[in-house]
Parts: structure tokens; sequence; C-alpha cells
């Protein structure tokens, strides 16, 4: 369940503590003119750095080139969660990286393994966040939202809180 979390500090761990638990995102290259793509990731706090596997010839491959901004967004599970990320995405030859984040899945892309020489590590470096926290009880939140349609009153329905984040710095 997301709590709705008042302070910015605790809106930056709550976000950490959500991409390590949420497996798959949506990742895009901005400006690429492609949609974003489903990956997974792995969320490293203490290095402030969000990592990809993926292949040399695939278009996000090509789209990041030398380096490009990059937006990821994901929900939780249970959709009490939204966030919207964006930060700076590179190539990393990072090689003891890759082999502690390379898993079975991963193989499953690359016809050598670990070892195909299309394996790329893509490093994303998050430099702000939008995100949304709302109550889990679909229920309660339909109801306020209900209640809110029927009112004369021009207060918008009260269904969770909204940060925007500066992830430029590690916490």
């Amino acid at each position: 369940m997301a709590r709705q979390v008042e302070s910015e500090d605790h809106a930056v761990d709550q976000l950490w503590l959500q991409l390590s638990r949420i497996r798959a995102c949506m990742l895009e290259v901005k400006d690429s003119g492609q949609h974003p793509q489903p990956m997974t990731h792995f969320a490293d706090r203490k290095s402030n750095t969000i990592w990809f596997i993926t292949s040399s010839d695939t278009d996000l491959a090509v789209a990041v080139g030398s380096g490009a901004t990059g937006q990821l967004t994901f929900a939780s599970e249970k959709q009490d969660y939204h966030a919207s990320v964006r930060g700076h995405l590179s190539f990393s030859n990072d090689s003891t990286k890759l082999d502690e984040l390379f898993t079975v899945a991963a193989s499953a892309w690359f016809e050598q393994g670990r070892d195909d020489p299309k394996v790329r590590l893509l490093k994303f470096q998050p430099s702000d966040a939008a995100v949304w926290a709302s109550e889990d009880n679909m229920v309660l939140v339909g109801l306020r939202l209900l209640r809110a349609s029927l009112s004369s009153s021009e207060d918008e329905p009260d269904v969770g809180v909204h940060h925007v984040l500066n992830l430029r710095e590690p916490a």
C-alpha cells in the first residue's frame, strides 16, 4: 500500500521503495519519436541509478546513442502509486555491475546469454520525478469521486497526494 506522505524527503524514500518493489516500467528516449517500451529495471538508490539490460540492436539502444534524456513511468500493482521519472540515459561498461544484475530471465533475450556481444548495460540517472500516492481502497476513492461530482463546491476530490521531486543529489 502506498502511504500518502507529506514531506519531500519521505516522498523520495517512497519513490525508491516503490522502484525496488516494482519490476517493470515503461522507458522512453525523449524526442526520439519512439513509443515507451516495457523494461525491467534495477533500482540502486545508493548510486542514484536505475539500471537496465538491453541489446545493442534495439531501437532503444540506437536512440540512446552516446547519451539522451530518458523518462520512465510506472504504477504500483494496486494502482495506488504512480510515478514519472526523468533523467539521463547512457551506456555503461561496468562488467561487474552487469554480472551482478544479469539473470536467467535476461539471458532468454540473448542467443549467447551473458557473453552475447549485443548485451548492453544501460544507466539511468534520475534528475526529477512526479509522483502520486493515493489510498489503496478503491471503494473509498470511488466514493470520494462520486461525492465530489455531486457537490456544488469547487473543491477537487481528496484522493491522494502529488509531489514533484528533485533527485539530482543522492539521499
